[in-house]
């Protein structure tokens, strides 16, 4: 995946984990809260991916 595929599959799991980590809340689901931050984490973890490719070329 490039650049910015990665970003945005960052951006979208994180909107999607934060969102779990909301319902869990309100519900006082902890699972789902839990979810919700472990997606979260992915998300960051992608987009700071997308960023090391744009740095450094796709070819990495």
């Amino acid at each position: 995946m490039g650049e910015f595929a990665d970003k945005v599959k960052g951006t979208v799991n994180e909107a999607i984990g934060n969102a779990k980590e909301a319902i869990g809340k309100h519900t006082d689901n902890d699972k789902l809260v839990a979810e919700g931050q472990a997606q979260q984490v992915e998300g960051k973890g992608e987009k700071v991916k997308g960023s090391v490719k744009g740095a450094l070329g796709d070819d990495i």
